[in-house]
């Protein structure tokens, strides 16, 4: 009688945690899935609709592809400024997105870049300042 009393209660924590360990494992795939597509464009993604990524080429080229790229997208560049740690900004706009990327020199052939795309809505705009960052490797590659 105590290992039939058992035995249900192993069948019945079973029943329980299988519709858990379902939906954990349907967790895990699409982590992998995210952090495979994360890996292979090479750009990290902060909180807040801000998206980054460090190109090895000096500071000078990457402004230079990174206002290329926005022409190519079509987005009006409305100023740059550059400030006394070497950190350089470029403001730009277009019908319903202010635009800010932010180029950080790390070493003097090495840049980081952040990049953030705001709506009239004051709410962040993830996919444009990802695809901000994916033209200018495009402009920096020749492509």
């Amino acid at each position: 009688m105590i290992k039939t009393h058992k035995k249900r209660l192993q069948q019945a924590l079973i029943i329980a945690l299988l519709p858990i360990l379902l939906t954990l494992s349907g967790c895990a795939s699409l982590a992998l899935t995210a952090l495979s597509i994360g890996a292979s464009t090479g750009l990290n993604h902060g909180l807040g609709g801000i998206a980054y990524k460090t190109f090895t080429k000096p500071i000078k080229t990457v402004k230079n592809a990174s206002i290329k790229a926005l022409g190519k997208m079509g987005v009006t560049v409305a100023s740059k400024d550059a400030a006394k740690n070497g950190e350089e900004t470029i403001l730009a706009k277009t019908k319903n997105r202010d635009i800010q990327i932010l180029l950080e020199p790390i070493s003097k052939r090495t840049t980081r870049v952040r990049a953030r795309a705001i709506t009239d809505n004051y709410l962040m705009d993830q996919a444009t300042a990802t695809e901000i960052l994916i033209q200018t490797e495009r402009v920096l590659n020749g492509a």
